[in-house]
């Protein structure tokens, strides 16, 4: 049996195995500073509840949907796209595999500028251990490494090698690492939610997350952004969580393990908004500085407080964690279809690809000026247009009768017409919107 096929037979040893991976993935910057970022911007309250009900629909169709969709295939995101338009005809399949290769260039493209601001959280861990954090004018430090080419290479190299090398064992070194990771990552943000309640002035902070200013729902726009923000913070991209899913069992309930995974990845979002926006209102700081929340204005606040040197230590191996167990996904979503599709290559050819594609296109845009741009496009044109299609070959072009088969594996409660009925009318037209949001607005997700 050759290493392609080795993996494909891979699973998840266990169904909290697969929801941590699938939270590791899910949670990363769009939580840390993502979500924070659009909450402060958006109208506080009123884009919270608006984003809850947009984690709700996206967690009951579109997420089971892809993590069916990858485990009735049992490979990554091209066999998958085969798999599902082949149940229409044999042409339409053979579209499917071509048509995969867009979500699965997002989920590459995007791993290449993600694995930068990784590089630049390990820069910020290893000056939180050497004490230089605590010292240096937090603006000037930042500039010193985001508006310099090449500035970060060390830690670029260790992040992408060291995050490839958790993938050499496949499914396996996934879920071990994730089981660690996960509790501890969850663990660091509740003791700094702890820590940033005892500072002074926090409570307009927490009253400007929790009521809602109704008049705020009237802007289209925060709709947007909450729908934006709950698609992407799901990992719903039509691409990394269908390789989560070719690994998951016969016997497991898709709809109640997405659940589980939307529930404690906006736990981790909510915690993370629970350390941020009080202190930022404590300080009387910018809430929407972007980048700058965990480089400028969450620094500057460290330097402040009794023991922020270990508080800084803690939120940047946090941080570490959340980067690399979402890395992991992206990886793992291009190197399984790359085994798929050229099944004479092995694990061990695939990651040395992987490590030469990010490495030699991101070691080039070190720069925020070069990465930012980078993102923007991807999270503008490539993502959107990856998940639109995903949902529409899933509701729209797949049969409904063998979707519906996978969709109902483990489940003893069978869903019916009602829950088809969401995805193909609700799901579907509301990533179309975000899509066309993205490309003719150019706003970036």
């Amino acid at each position: 049996m050759d290493i392609g096929k080795k993996q494909k037979s891979g699973r998840f040893r266990s169904r909290w195995g697969f929801i941590l991976a699938s939270v590791g993935s899910a949670v990363g910057m769009a939580n840390v500073w993502g979500f924070p970022n659009k909450l402060g911007s958006n109208g506080g309250g009123a884009f919270l509840l608006v984003y809850l009900f947009f984690i709700f629909i996206f967690s009951y169709v579109g997420l089971p949907a892809e993590f069916a969709i990858g485990r009735r295939s049992k490979t990554g995101t091209l066999g998958s796209y085969e798999n599902a338009l082949n149940t229409r005809s044999k042409r339409a399949g053979k579209i499917g595999g071509v048509l995969g290769w867009l979500p699965l260039a997002g989920s590459m493209c995007i791993a290449i500028g993600y694995a930068v601001i990784v590089a630049y959280i390990f820069k910020a861990l290893i000056n939180s251990l050497t004490g230089n954090l605590m010292t240096v004018d937090t603006g000037k430090w930042f500039e010193s490494f985001s508006l310099t080419p090449h500035s970060v290479i060390p830690y670029h190299v260790i992040v992408v090698i060291g995050t490839l090398f958790t993938l050499f064992l496949g499914v396996k070194s996934i879920e071990k690492t994730n089981k660690i990771m996960m509790p501890i990552f969850f663990i660091i943000f509740i003791v700094l939610a702890v820590r940033v309640a005892m500072l002074s002035n926090v409570m307009e902070g927490y009253l400007f997350m929790l009521i809602p200013r109704w008049e705020v729902l009237k802007d289209p726009m925060v709709w947007i952004w909450a729908m934006g923000q709950a698609l992407f913070s799901l990992s719903i991209t039509g691409s990394g969580m269908i390789v989560y899913g070719a690994y998951l069992g016969e016997n497991e309930d898709v709809i109640s393990v997405a659940r589980k995974t939307a529930l404690f990845d906006t736990i981790a979002a909510l915690i993370a908004a629970l350390v941020i926006i009080p202190a930022c209102f404590s300080y009387d700081l910018d809430v929407g500085a972007g980048p700058g929340l965990l480089f400028v204005t969450l620094p500057t606040i460290l330097q402040d407080i009794p023991m922020g040197r270990i508080f800084a230590i803690i939120l940047y191996i946090a941080m570490i964690f959340a980067g690399i167990s979402s890395l992991q996904n992206m990886f793992e979503a291009v190197g399984e279809s790359l085994l798929h599709k050229f099944p004479k290559l092995n694990r061990k050819g695939v990651l040395s690809i992987l490590c030469l594609i990010c490495l030699g296109f991101g070691i080039n845009m070190e720069a925020i000026f070069q990465w930012g741009p980078w993102m923007d496009f991807v999270s503008i044109y490539i993502i959107p247009i990856g998940a639109t299609l995903g949902a529409i070959c899933w509701f729209w072009v797949m049969k409904k009768e063998d979707l519906f088969i996978e969709i109902n594996k483990g489940r003893t409660k069978k869903q019916g017409n009602t829950w088809y009925f969401i995805g193909r009318y609700i799901y579907v037209p509301f990533v179309i919107i975000l899509c066309c949001v993205a490309l003719f607005m150019k706003v970036a997700f």
